[in-house]
């Protein structure tokens, strides 16, 4: 009972140091590597507690594995978009201006009960009141609502991280070149010294430049 009990506390510290290392993120934002790294650890977990007979070492050695492995994939989402988003996941436009995209629904999997669902969680009835609703990686439904004057607070984004976001280019029917034009009204030589840069309803461009342009 007392090695239970050891074992119990240890690896509660253990994980705990885990969790702390790998970051702060909600429940509902977990990505589908972190839901992965917290069912293997859960499973390390119950050996390492339940059989007395298997040397801590043994536990140990996979849990600090698997925050290694965590850790270097996290380290290389951000310096690679493309592992970012197969990893990740990307967020879908389920809703634009009113309409719903059923394409999109269907490549997610996503039903018009979960939908309806969450629209009402958002208090919204009626899918003519929405603008925008975009189904984020970790599942959650984000919405914006039609102002009335017909806009709302939905921002595309065009440039993350200095990549080109082609899907929102496709979402205002613009191109590659109309885009570049404008970062260099902004003062940038290419997309890649920007951190960031969205686009609002009223056509508002705002552009965050990458920490090591800055001066």
């Amino acid at each position: 009972m007392l090695s239970i009990i050891l074992r119990t506390i240890l690896t509660y510290f253990v994980i705990l140091l885990i969790f702390r290392f790998m970051g702060k993120r909600e429940i509902g934002e977990l990505s589908v590597m972190d839901l992965v790294v917290f069912v293997m650890l859960a499973e390390i977990a119950v050996v390492l507690i339940e059989n007395t007979d298997v040397p801590i070492w043994q536990a140990i050695v996979p849990m600090v594995t698997i925050l290694l492995i965590q850790l270097f994939s996290a380290w290389f989402s951000l310096k690679n978009q493309t592992f970012r988003n197969w990893f990740d996941g990307r967020p879908t436009v389920i809703v634009k201006h009113g309409a719903i995209d059923e394409h999109a629904m269907r490549k997610q999997r996503y039903n018009f009960n979960d939908l309806l669902l969450q629209l009402r969680e958002h208090g919204i009835q009626q899918i003519g009141d929405v603008d925008y609703a975009i189904l984020e990686p970790s599942g959650k439904l984000s919405v914006f609502e039609k102002e009335e004057d017909g806009t709302s607070g939905y921002a595309v984004v065009l440039i993350s991280d200095g990549h080109i976001e082609k899907s929102g280019l496709k979402n205002i029917d613009k191109d590659e070149e109309w885009l570049r034009s404008e970062v260099k009204k902004q003062g940038f030589d290419s997309p890649e010294e920007v951190s960031l840069c969205t686009i609002n309803a009223e056509g508002e461009i705002q552009m965050d430049e990458k920490d090591e342009y800055k001066k």
